[in-house]
């Protein structure tokens, strides 16, 4: 039987470099799949096209394609990547540039254009799209149309395989879908058409692209397998040895870092699904709730019994828009008393806040290193302020230390406490006086105030999904040579 073996190199933008190396030198792979984008990334690279028409493409695309390009030249591997972002065509365009450089020829790279809907959104709202949020259920872009900054629809693997077909050893996507990465090769090698589409064989192909997506999500990082992932500082990133008759294997690079097992394909599996009867992709909609996991030897997991159904008649486009402006502020707190200090520092803020007439549209304060991550689930619960003096001592001994259900205060004080100041504005000129408040309290805090540089206000990209037809999409795929 005929298996493909296609690894994951990347996860996001910013991701670990040298793991993607070791998969195009020691994997053995066919294909290298490169993943570099999220929802929100689209619209910081939108913004960075509307000021330069040459840039827009994710800027890991070219170190990462020259550290790469010798090993998947001499491996044969394949390369398909969606750091295009929301300029493929500029970015095919610089890689072409390099290569030149790097002295290869006879070299074909493929772009993938046409999820970028942002110059659509008015002509297909009077065509009846009703763009409906999916989130809150809020239909029509009339109240956010003048801060809209960019709008991608995930499309699939079909341009992939279309860039595949004409010889493109790299293919440089925008918006694919993630799964579309390692869907596109399957597709290609063995021949599959969604003109005659087998839907489970589709649906395994999803599958396996979601489990290996992620990159290191599926081999130990994470993950709750964190105790036998060894050497997490060298972690492997995954490889799916994929089988015609539409089984996988997980694994990784032999003597890499991290761990394979049942549990963490399994928690790969739940990661971002909201049905797994129905995990919706472009190119179909896998279920996960009848397939198998069978550890076969050391970071080997076998997949079997996937399953899959066609594909929805629309596609999901992701808009970005304005939405006001982060402040923020941090400050640290010395002993003694570093807790005490904190708290009056809030207090401080506060009424300096409602003595100049600003009111954020949300502001939060955080103790670090107290409610950092539970927030409001770790504040002291409402003191008694009646009934038995009884009730008010039961009180002191639980929760006199914040957040902490414990017999008594801990003996010895803290030694500091980091105080995280963040509010959301409706300007930048509101968010900057926020964050000059916070710096304030430099001068007017208690003794024993640290401070570092201050933070500058940033812009609140919200996102806006929606669904739109698929025919709305007209995808365009360029092939060039080296």
């Amino acid at each position: 039987m005929r298996t493909l073996r296609i690894g994951n190199g990347s996860a996001y933008w910013g991701d670990m470099l040298d793991p993607a190396v070791e998969l195009a030198e020691k994997g053995n792979l066919d294909y290298l799949g490169l993943d570099h984008l999220s929802e929100l990334t689209m619209a910081i690279l939108q913004r960075m096209k509307n000021k330069n028409p040459e840039q827009g493409y994710i800027a890991d695309l070219l170190p990462w394609t020259e550290a790469l390009l010798p090993h998947t030249r001499r491996n044969g591997v394949k390369m398909i990547t969606n750091a295009g972002g929301v300029n493929p065509e500029a970015g095919g365009q610089k890689v072409i540039e390099l290569a030149r450089r790097m002295g290869i020829t006879g070299f074909k790279i493929g772009t993938v254009s046409g999820d970028d809907v942002l110059p659509k959104l008015d002509e297909l709202a009077a065509e009846g799209v009703k763009f409906v949020n999916l989130d809150t259920g809020e239909a029509g872009l009339e109240r956010i149309r003048d801060r809209i900054v960019a709008a991608n629809a995930y499309i699939g693997s079909e341009p992939i395989m279309e860039a595949l077909a004409g010889g493109a050893e790299l293919v440089v996507a925008g918006r694919v879908s993630d799964s579309a990465l390692t869907i596109g090769p399957i597709m290609h090698e063995f021949g599959w058409s969604f003109e005659q589409p087998d839907w489970d064989r589709i649906g395994a192909a999803i599958t396996v692209g979601h489990i290996i997506e992620c990159a290191c999500f599926c081999t130990g990082g994470g993950s709750n397998q964190w105790r036998e992932a060894v050497e997490a500082w060298h972690i492997g990133f995954p490889i799916a040895e994929f089988g015609e008759d539409a089984s996988a294997v997980i694994t990784k690079v032999a003597g890499s870092g991290g761990v394979v097992n049942q549990w963490t394909v399994k928690e790969q599996l739940t990661y971002e699904v909201a049905d797994p009867r129905n995990y919706i992709m472009p190119d179909g909609v896998a279920d996960f709730t009848g397939l198998r996991l069978e550890e076969i030897g050391p970071d080997r997991v076998r997949v079997t019994h996937m399953r899959g159904k066609p594909r929805p008649e629309t596609l999901k486009v992701c808009i970005g828009y304005q939405d006001g402006w982060i402040a923020e502020g941090l400050l640290l707190y010395s002993w003694p008393d570093a807790l005490a200090k904190a708290e009056r520092s809030e207090g401080i803020v506060r009424q300096r806040l409602k003595h100049l007439g600003i009111e954020p549209e949300e502001i939060r304060f955080d103790y670090l290193g107290i409610n950092t991550l539970h927030g409001q689930t770790a504040a002291r619960p409402p003191r008694p302020d009646n009934g038995p003096e009884t009730a008010g001592l039961e009180w002191q001994q639980r929760y006199d230390y914040v957040g902490r259900s414990a017999p008594a205060r801990p003996q010895d004080e803290l030694n500091e406490v980091g105080l995280r100041i963040a509010a959301k504005c409706r300007s930048q000129a509101e968010a900057d006086l926020v964050r000059r408040e916070a710096t304030h309290l430099w001068t007017i805090g208690g003794v024993g105030t640290a401070f570092g540089v201050p933070f500058r206000p940033r812009p609140v990209i919200a996102l806006w999904p929606a669904l739109i037809p698929r025919d709305a999409i007209q995808t365009e795929v360029r092939i060039q040579t080296v």
